[in-house]
Order: structure tokens, then C-alpha cells, then sequence
């Protein structure tokens, strides 16, 4: 599970939305905000990568090779806690465990030496911006316009408008391989 935008980001599309709309009534405002966050969450799957930079939290079995992080682009690894089968969670020391962000922004994580944890799991911070105004324009605008189109568009069936992914599809990442065999075939 994602953690939730933070609420400023949610703001900042929902206004952006408004001024699009050119809908200033309060009245709109909640339902149009209800609308950002959905519109936000949409672009992150569709992108493949976190939008706004906040804490996420990974569990990933402990098997001694590189595992990859579930979400990028990493900005940093802040803590890898070992998760036994019974007990509490307890911190790995830092030779215990190894921790590599490539230039894609891809975060790994090599458990070396797990002690009784079976499991680990890391806190790490990943995303492409720290708020709104610092997300690629092209990004905004098609969550602006798919905001607008479920704000005015009450039907499923129409499907979202083609300019949002032309906007977003340069931001997407796609796996073509199992991220263990291409690190493998990289020499990782």
C-alpha cells in the first residue's frame, strides 16, 4: 500500500483543477479534492514511480541477494529492521546489510548477515518531487486533465481523455525483466 499524498499536494492539484475548471465555489471544493488524491494515485500507477517524495515501507524476504525496492525513485534508505518469526522488530547493523540507489533511481537492498530475521523491512523515502510546483509540468497538467474529466464526466464509460497518457508516457517505467535476473545479467 502507497502512503497518502501529503495534504498540500492535494491542494496545490486541487486548485490547479479549479482554476481550470474556472470553478472558484466552494461547494466543488471537497469533491474536486476527492477527485486530486484519485487523480494523483492514477498517475503514480500509470508512471510507475512515486510523484511526491514521502516515507514508504517495504518487507522483502531475506535470500542474500539483491532485492529490489517496490518503489522509485529512491532518494534515500533510512532504516532496515530485521522481522523474526516470533518477537519484535529489531535494527540491523549496518554491516549486516548492504544498500545500493542506481542512476535510474532503483533502490536494492542485500541482507548479509540477517541474525534470526527471516524478513526485513526497510524505510526508505522515494519520489520525483517534494511538492506540486517541482513536478514535471507535462505530469500536472495530465492530472489537471484527468481531474477535470472525472469532475465533469459521470459516465465509466467514457474513458479518460488521450492527452493525459501522451503527457504522462515519458515519465513511465516499465520492468521488461525480473529485477533480480537483469541485476544478475548487469554483473550486480
Amino acid at each position: 500500500m502507497q502512503p497518502p499524498f501529503p495534504a498540500a499536494a492535494i491542494a496545490a492539484a486541487r486548485d490547479a483543477a479549479a482554476v481550470y475548471l474556472r470553478d472558484g465555489s466552494s461547494v466543488n471544493q471537497a469533491r474536486i479534492e476527492a477527485i486530486a488524491g484519485a487523480a494523483l494515485s492514477l498517475a503514480e500507477a500509470f508512471t510507475g514511480q512515486a510523484l511526491m517524495l514521502r516515507e514508504h515501507v517495504a518487507v522483502l524476504p531475506v535470500t542474500g541477494e539483491w532485492m529490489p525496492l517496490p518503489t522509485a525513485p529512491v532518494a534515500a534508505v533510512t532504516q532496515v529492521a530485521g522481522l523474526p518469526a516470533e518477537g519484535a522488530a529489531f535494527a540491523l547493523p549496518v554491516g549486516a546489510y548492504a544498500v545500493d540507489v542506481d542512476a535510474r533511481g532503483e533502490g536494492w537492498v542485500r541482507v548479509i548477515a540477517p541474525g534470526i530475521a527471516g524478513r526485513v523491512q526497510v524505510t526508505f523515502s522515494a519520489g520525483l518531487s517534494p511538492d506540486w510546483e517541482h513536478l514535471p509540468h507535462a505530469i500536472r497538467q495530465g492530472v489537471v486533465l484527468l481531474i477535470a474529466h472525472l469532475s465533469d464526466e459521470r459516465s465509466a464509460d467514457d474513458p479518460p481523455p488521450a492527452a493525459v497518457t501522451a503527457l504522462w508516457r515519458p515519465f513511465r517505467r516499465m520492468r521488461l525483466a525480473a529485477p533480480q535476473a537483469f541485476r544478475a545479467a548487469v554483473g550486480g
